[in-house]
C-alpha cells in the first residue's frame, strides 16, 4: 500500500483533544474547536459520538442564552437572501449569529450549504456569525436532533441568536418548531394563488409572515398578498402563547423592511416573557426531545438487533398474505427483539 499524500494525516486524527480541551475551546469562543466538536456530534462512529455527547453534557450550564428563530418558506422564495440580509441588520447590533439548516432531502442529493455559503458572501466572513448546514445523512429525526445539539453547542460558544432555515419543506417545519423561540414564515407575492401554495399547518405555526420581495412593480402585489394573509390569520384561534401573528412586507435584496421584522420579534420575546410562555415552551421543547430521542434510539436497537432483518422479512410475507395479523406480528417481532 502506498504512503499517504500527507504521512502525517492519521496522526493528526489520532491526536484528539480531550472533552476538558473542547469544553475550554468552545467555552472561549473558538470556532474551530466548535467545528470539531459539532462533528463529533454529527458522527456516525459510536465511540466519537459518545465524547460529542459529553461535551454538550459539560456546555449544557452555558446553554439557553439565545433567541432561536425557525426560518421557512416557499422554494425561490429568497431564503439565504433574507438571512444574509437579517444577519447582518443583527450582529451589526453586536449580537453574534449561528445559522444552521435542517435539510431533510440531504440524505438522497447529499445537499449542502456551500451553495448557502457562496449566497451568504458577508456573513460566511463575518467573525461574528457561523454557519453549519445540517449532517448529510439520516432520517429527518437524526437530522434535527443533531441539528439541536449543536443549537445548544453554539449557545455555549456564546452565539446569542440562532436562525434555523428548512431546506426542504413539509414535516421538517413542524420538526423546526419543536426547537426554536419564534417561527418566521416567508412567502412571495403574485406567484399564484398564495393561500393554495402553503398548508393551513404551516400558517398556523407561523409568529411571522414575511412576504419578500416586495420591490418595484411587485409592491403593489406584496401589499395585496398582505391583505389575504392577515384575513387568513384572522380565521385561526387564537395562539396559547398570547402573540397575534402579524404580517409584513419586505424585500431582502433592498434591505427594506428588515429593521421592522427584528423589531417584532423583539415585541414577541417581550410579550412571551411576560406572560410565562417563553419559558414553559422551552421546557415543553426539552422534554419532547428527550421523547423522540428516546424513540429514535429504541427503534435504532430493535433494527440492528442480529437476526432481526431476516425475521422480519419472513413475517412482513405472512401479512400480506394474511396468514398473520399485523398486531400479532409486531408482537411477535418485539418478544424476539427482547429475549
Amino acid at each position: 500500500m502506498n504512503d499517504p499524500v500527507n504521512p502525517n494525516y492519521r496522526s493528526k486524527r489520532a491526536a484528539e483533544k480531550s472533552v476538558e480541551e473542547y469544553v475550554d475551546g468552545i467555552l472561549s469562543g473558538d470556532r474551530t474547536t466548535l467545528s470539531q466538536a459539532i462533528t463529533l456530534i454529527e458522527s456516525s462512529n459510536s465511540e466519537r459520538r459518545e465524547m460529542g455527547q459529553k461535551i454538550l453534557e459539560k456546555c449544557l450550564p452555558k446553554t439557553g442564552n439565545s433567541i432561536r428563530i425557525g426560518i421557512t418558506g416557499v422554494p425561490g422564495v429568497g431564503k439565504s437572501t433574507f438571512i444574509e440580509a437579517m444577519g447582518q441588520h443583527i450582529i451589526e447590533k453586536g449580537h453574534k449569529l449561528a445559522v444552521l439548516t435542517i435539510d431533510p432531502s440531504s440524505s438522497r442529493s447529499k445537499g449542502s450549504i456551500l451553495g448557502d455559503k457562496t449566497r451568504m458572501q458577508n456573513l460566511s466572513t463575518d467573525d461574528r456569525a457561523f454557519i453549519r448546514p445540517s449532517p448529510t445523512s439520516g432520517t429527518l429525526g437524526g437530522v434535527a436532533q443533531k441539528t439541536r445539539e449543536t443549537m445548544l453547542l453554539c449557545e455555549a460558544a456564546g452565539y446569542d441568536t440562532i436562525f434555523i432555515e428548512t431546506v426542504g419543506v413539509g414535516q421538517s417545519e413542524t420538526t423546526v418548531h419543536s426547537m426554536v423561540d419564534f417561527f418566521l414564515l416567508l412567502m412571495l407575492a403574485g406567484a399564484g394563488d398564495e393561500l393554495q401554495g402553503i398548508k393551513r399547518g404551516i400558517m398556523e405555526m407561523a409568529d411571522l409572515i414575511a412576504i419578500n420581495k416586495a420591490e418595484g412593480e411587485n409592491i403593489r402585489a406584496a401589499k395585496k398578498a398582505k391583505l389575504e394573509y392577515e384575513n387568513a390569520l384572522s380565521l385561526f384561534p387564537p395562539s396559547p402563547s398570547g402573540w397575534k401573528p402579524k404580517v409584513l412586507t419586505c424585500s431582502a435584496l433592498q434591505e427594506s423592511g428588515i429593521e421592522e421584522i427584528w423589531n417584532e420579534i423583539q415585541n414577541y420575546l417581550e410579550l412571551t416573557s411576560e406572560n410565562g410562555f417563553f419559558e414553559e415552551r422551552r421546557k415543553e421543547q426539552a422534554a419532547y426531545w428527550m421523547y423522540e430521542t428516546i424513540n429514535r434510539e429504541l427503534k435504532q436497537k430493535f433494527y440492528s438487533k442480529p437476526g432481526i432483518k431476516e425475521k422480519l422479512a419472513n413475517v412482513e410475507k405472512d401479512v400480506q398474505t394474511g396468514k398473520l395479523s399485523s398486531y400479532k406480528a409486531a408482537k411477535d417481532l418485539l418478544n424476539f427483539f427482547e429475549k
